[in-house]
């Protein structure tokens, strides 16, 4: 089961985080986009070129020591099918690194159409009897507000595929709580607490060999008490955490989103990672070096306060 494969990569590396890859061009240091600019021009094939130029140097400073990228869809799909290509580009590479790969795009739809994102960011395409992977991630980033028939036909071909979901719970942006700390009054628990639940039992389909299931659940790093109270609710849910750095989540808020193996959550960080360069002031030449020592510095920092990282026996 994907999750797995996801959970002994952790293990593996003695590191629960995830290097989003959410790149903008003034993250870019200018001699990559010069680079891309000389070849295509100041155009959409321009910016997609300097996009996974800057990814594949980041991929290959971090897949040692890191598990899982996760790049965000919507930072691709703004340059159009030129940073589509990109996007696809980026999980390509990665996982010929060995890294495991959640695309984030928060899908959101029913029936036939879900099908259809489920088929192309994680399963197969058919071409008239010829099968592809259009883009091949591990997992991918669904909002499961519209219920059980936007989650099914994801099941299925998670199932099929060896792959696996995070759904939306409680995310870590200040307004979240208009409507996911909504309570439900028939059930007296808020909304994000419903959907924890309805990731556990979707989660039945897609059993892991070591506790966890395909189906887990993004639980926001700036609601510490809310990832605590998920993670003893949700016994079998593994938490995809962003929130950590830029956005306020430290070490002490996200551990709670851990069991005592260390394991339960993959923690995102993005900005912190990709930006690392301009923090340090560093030579733009540096950039990939600078986002490692990031990384490094960001698994010290979660480990000293998770402790050792170990698969349950």
């Amino acid at each position: 089961m994907s999750m797995d494969r996801l959970l002994e990569k952790i293990v593996e590396k003695q590191n629960p985080t995830v290097a989003g890859l959410d790149p903008q061009l003034s993250y870019i240091p200018g001699c990559i986009r010069e680079e891309s600019y000389a070849k295509y021009g100041k155009t959409l094939e321009g910016a997609a070129d300097a996009l996974l130029g800057f990814n594949k140097g980041l991929i290959d400073a971090l897949c040692d020591i890191v598990p899982a990228v996760k790049p965000q869809a919507a930072y691709y799909e703004m340059y159009g099918w030129q940073g589509v290509r990109a996007l696809a580009g980026t999980i390509a590479y990665a996982k010929s690194k060995g890294m495991f790969v959640i695309t984030d795009g928060k899908r959101n739809d029913i029936g036939a159409t879900m099908q259809a994102y489920a088929a192309g960011h994680l399963g197969e395409t058919d071409v008239d009897g010829e099968t592809f992977e259009a883009f091949g991630a591990d997992a991918l980033t669904v909002n499961g507000y519209l219920g059980t028939d936007g989650i099914q036909p994801l099941l299925n071909v998670c199932a099929g595929n060896d792959k696996g979901v995070f759904v939306l719970a409680k995310t870590s942006n200040p307004s979240s709580g208009e409507f996911q700390d909504q309570m439900l009054h028939a059930m007296y628990e808020p909304l994000y607490r419903a959907m924890g639940n309805m990731c556990q039992q979707w989660g039945l389909k897609l059993p892991g060999k070591y506790g966890y299931s395909g189906v887990g659940a993004v639980v926001g790093a700036t609601y510490p008490k809310q990832l605590k109270e998920l993670r003893k609710a949700l016994p079998n849910t593994l938490f995809l955490v962003p929130g950590y750095g830029a956005q306020g989540g430290a070490a002490q808020d996200v551990a709670q989103g851990f069991d005592k193996n260390g394991l339960g959550a993959v923690v995102n960080s993005s900005r912190g990672i990709m930006c690392a360069w301009q923090k340090e002031n560093c030579a733009p030449e540096e950039y990939a070096a600078a986002a490692r020592r990031e990384a490094l510095r960001m698994r010290d920092e979660i480990t000293a306060c998770v402790g050792e990282i170990t698969l349950p026996r």
